[in-house]
């Protein structure tokens, strides 16, 4: 029978297209072009991605509650490869790597997951989350159509998939995850690799996708993502993304709160302002799901930071901070613009927009239809000016770079650009905790070769050596000078050149240090030349490459050089030069204190101690190992270490290992920084000229109540006797807000309701003092608050008496609560500084955790 072939075509089509809504609809999670369907519901969600092994078990509950108080639907983490298989066929899910704990958690609290499996995550994670055991896999190449990655890759996540369904985690079995990623950013890897990549690409998509999770699959930054897998988008800004099909929602994976931060670099910063117009560019446009990255950065504890070169800190400029501290404004500008939006959420699910133009740089989006409502978005995108536009025969006045929300499409809910909760500030406040009775134990430099296992003619891969085991290896050959040698008798010094391909190298001859050298995240490779002192005879190099994290990131990243690469060579004798490149070589990965483990209770007695030579003031020797005892200070605030007197090297607490800590100063730009205008990181850099990272957080669940043991390894010379263990308390905070906020539609001001002004300290503590208090025409910013030409002597007996004792006070900003108008006619606004201190009915016992 002859069959029509364009009737044969399409009836095929039908069939695909068909089974592919029948795979969608099945499910308890499908989506359409608008949202993620879940539970027979188009929905708007708003995601935070919060790592669980960059915190405590103990802190997870309480970032977890936060973040859903922010007005969070989802929590979204990465699946952490080399935690969990450390060797091939060993997993490790204790402790900081419970991840079905940290599932459950969140699910307690009623949140969706996004589960981004990858299992590469980049993420400024050591080796990108890949254990260092699968580059040693015979044959095998990562990230492309090679059969030993691909059969590894799909193993273990097979193995996170199976775990999530034994536990019945996923939507469709009741559980709290509605997605799932698979690889990571991949699309220029993809374009690389060529066909290759594109081979692996939809491998692994189709792979994930048989694996019947019942849950959509996602690739964020992957425009040929296959049905029925969706494409997503990573960035500042996302408001120009669209998936690759008609039928799939747009998905914003990694909104960017702020940025990492790496040793050498300054501190960046991302205004809030413009985060929330970024967001509201996206909703605008028909985004549905926005994942911050970061909601709460935490800390690379141990040696899990990669780049390499990045901070122990993975801050963020997140809206909740390192320490699960609540950063403001950031936090609470974002939890207006959720709430703004999801006023909105009926007429952005049930209406395309309609676009008008309101001018040169303004547009209104509205969203307009009979099941749904209207809410418009009227947006001003000129950097430097206010716009007075006119919207449904009203006019409304537009800050610089802004948009406002309208769910009624009437009034103004909130504006990108004015932000109504308080800002809050933190200190350090020292504890007196750390005991000055410090203790040292020197590693013997000039016997590095005696425990030598590898002795051979050349220079070897660092990381080929030391598998990871360690930042440290050991490079050490002998170098003969003639007594005949010029420079002996002239008391010149020869100059040693090494090439190393990163991170960091201490140079010894004779077991004195001569010197040391470092490269950046950027440039890895750098070159030492300094002079070194021989003397006739036999002399002894040793040279000591330092890891500050493995790669993360790039094609082929698995392939790179590490540790010293050479050439080596001496200038200045008698035959001009002598290249020690392809002599004897022998290696000794780690240090003895390492060897020892040093940072351990248990270990801590197997080497010889000395408390006499820092009291008779001895010079202090680099490669040196410190230790003292404290106790757990009384409270529950997070702490951390002030490491600003020593250099570089690593902190141990009961065992734990904090993190690297490097007190390199900050290179960088650090002027003024503007919300307006298109960000970038360098717009918004602080801390230059300062050590790029001061303070080392110290989890009190790490913690006994008396006796913690401190060991602290400093590679070159520090003054121990100054590092203190310090509080971090949220101690000011500040308020500003107009008396007319609400009334962005010029006239029609009756019926609007006053502003309020909130003040909020964190548990525990209350208000003790109104340090400034303005309602007039204050100028200035929260610490800098200044009086204007007009105000109301009565702001701070007002503010005192609402406020006073009171963990959390609110005000109405309006002229009868100050007595009378201070300038009739005027815009006014309330500037507010408040002190908040320890209540005097609080009791915690140092016992209490985080």
């Amino acid at each position: 029978m002859e069959v029509n072939s364009s009737a044969l075509s399409w009836f095929l089509l039908s069939l695909v297209f068909l089974s592919l809504r029948l795979e969608l609809t099945q499910c308890n999670v499908g989506y359409d072009r608008k949202a993620l369907v879940i539970n027979g519901q188009r929905k708007i969600l708003f995601s935070g991605s919060i790592h669980y092994p960059r915190s405590t078990p103990q802190m997870w509950a309480g970032l977890v509650q936060k973040a859903k108080d922010g007005g969070l639907d989802v929590i979204d983490t990465y699946v952490f490869w080399n935690l969990h298989e450390p060797s091939p066929g060993y997993y490790n899910f204790e402790g900081r790597n419970d991840l079905v704990g940290f599932i459950k958690t969140i699910q307690r609290a009623g949140l969706y997951v996004h589960l981004r499996i990858g299992p590469y995550i980049c993420s400024e994670w050591n080796f990108g989350g890949f254990p260092v055991w699968l580059k040693y896999v015979p044959g095998i190449s990562f990230r492309t159509d090679n059969g030993p990655f691909k059969s590894a890759m799909q193993k273990f996540t097979q193995k996170i998939v199976q775990m999530m369904k034994d536990e019945k985690l996923f939507q469709s079995q009741g559980g709290p995850i509605i997605l799932s990623q698979i690889e990571n950013e991949y699309e220029p890897e993809s374009k690389a690799f060529g066909a290759a990549g594109y081979s692996y690409m939809t491998w692994a998509a189709k792979m994930a996708v048989e694996m019947g999770t019942g849950v959509p699959w996602v690739m964020c930054k992957e425009n040929d993502a296959p049905d029925p897998v969706i494409n997503s988008c990573n960035g500042f800004y996302c408001d120009y993304f669209s998936p690759n099909k008609p039928y799939k929602p747009t998905l914003w994976t990694e909104a960017w709160s702020g940025w990492f931060t790496e040793f050498g670099g300054p501190v960046y910063q991302r205004p809030v302002k413009d985060l929330a117009f970024a967001v509201a560019r996206f909703i605008q446009k028909g985004g549905s799901f926005v994942n911050y990255y970061m909601f709460h950065g935490g800390t690379n504890f141990g040696r899990t930071a990669g780049g390499p070169f990045i901070t122990t800190s993975y801050d963020y400029d997140a809206p909740i901070d390192e320490y699960g501290l609540i950063r403001q404004p950031k936090y609470g500008h974002l939890k207006d613009l959720h709430n703004a939006v999801k006023q909105c959420e009926k007429a952005l699910l049930n209406a395309d927009p309609t676009i008008k133009s309101l001018g040169s740089y303004e547009q209104a989006y509205v969203f307009s239809s009979k099941s749904g409502g209207c809410a418009a978005f009227l947006s001003n995108y000129n950097p430097k000016a206010v716009a007075r536009v006119t919207f449904n025969n009203k006019q409304y006045m537009l800050p610089p770079w802004s948009i406002s929300i309208l769910p009624d499409c009437k009034n103004v809910a909130f504006n990108t650009a004015k932000v109504r909760v308080q800002t809050s500030q933190t200190q350090m406040l020292p504890t007196n905790s750390l005991s000055t009775s410090w203790e040292m134990f020197n590693e013997d430099i000039s016997s590095v070769d005696d425990d030598s296992k590898i002795t051979v003619v050349g220079l070897l891969d660092q990381l080929n050596i030391t598998r990871d085991t360690s930042d440290y290896l050991w490079y050490t050959t002998s170098v003969q000078i003639d007594s005949s040698e010029s420079f002996l008798r002239k008391g010149q010094h020869p100059t040693l050149s090494v090439q190393s391909a990163g991170d960091a190298l201490h140079v010894f001859v004779n077991g004195q240090l001569s010197g040391s050298a470092y490269g950046t995240r950027e440039n890895r490779r750098f070159t030492f030349t300094g002079n070194v002192n021989l003397h006739a005879g036999t002399n002894k190099l040793s040279l000591l490459s330092i890891a500050v994290g493995l790669p993360n990131n790039g094609p082929h990243f698995e392939t790179r050089k590490t540790g010293i690469v050479g050439p080596v060579v001496i200038r200045g004798v008698g035959q001009g030069k002598i290249d020690l490149s392809w002599q004897r070589w022998s290696y000794k990965v780690g240090l003895k204190g390492e060897d020892k483990s040093l940072g351990s209770q248990d270990s801590i007695s197997t080497v010889g101690w000395s408390r006499s030579s820092l009291v008779a003031g001895k010079q202090i020797l680099p490669l040196t190992w410190y230790k003292a005892y404290f106790d757990e200070p009384a409270g529950d605030e997070p702490l951390a270490l002030d490491m600003s007197s020593m250099q570089k090297g690593q902190i141990w607490i009961n065992g734990q290992n904090i993190g690297r800590y490097w007190t390199v100063h900050a290179n960088g730009n650090c002027n003024t920084c503007s919300y307006a205008g298109t960000f970038r990181p360098p717009k918004c850099e602080f801390g230059c000229n300062q050590p790029t990272q001061k303070w080392y957080h110290v989890p009190r669940a790490w913690l006994k109540p008396s006796r913690n043991l401190l060991v602290v390894l400093e590679e070159i010379v520090g003054d121990v006797s100054k590092i203190t263990l310090a509080k971090r308390s949220v101690t000011t905070v500040c308020a500003k807000v107009s008396d007319n906020w609400h009334a962005e539609s010029i006239g029609e001001q009756e019926g609007l309701a006053r502003p309020n002004i909130s003040l909020h300290c964190t548990a525990g503590y209350s208000i003790s003092s109104i340090k400034f208090a303005s309602f007039g025409t204050p100028s200035g910013s929260c610490g800098h608050f200044q009086h204007g030409s007009c105000h109301a002597p009565s702001s701070r007996d007002v503010l005192q008496k609402e406020c006073i004792g009171q963990q959390t006070c609110l005000v109405t900003v309006s002229s009868s609560n100050f007595g009378a108008d201070p300038c009739p006619n005027t815009p006014k606004k309330l500037s507010v500084e408040a002190v908040c201190s320890p209540s005097a009915t609080t009791v915690a016992g140092p016992n209490s955790r985080v």
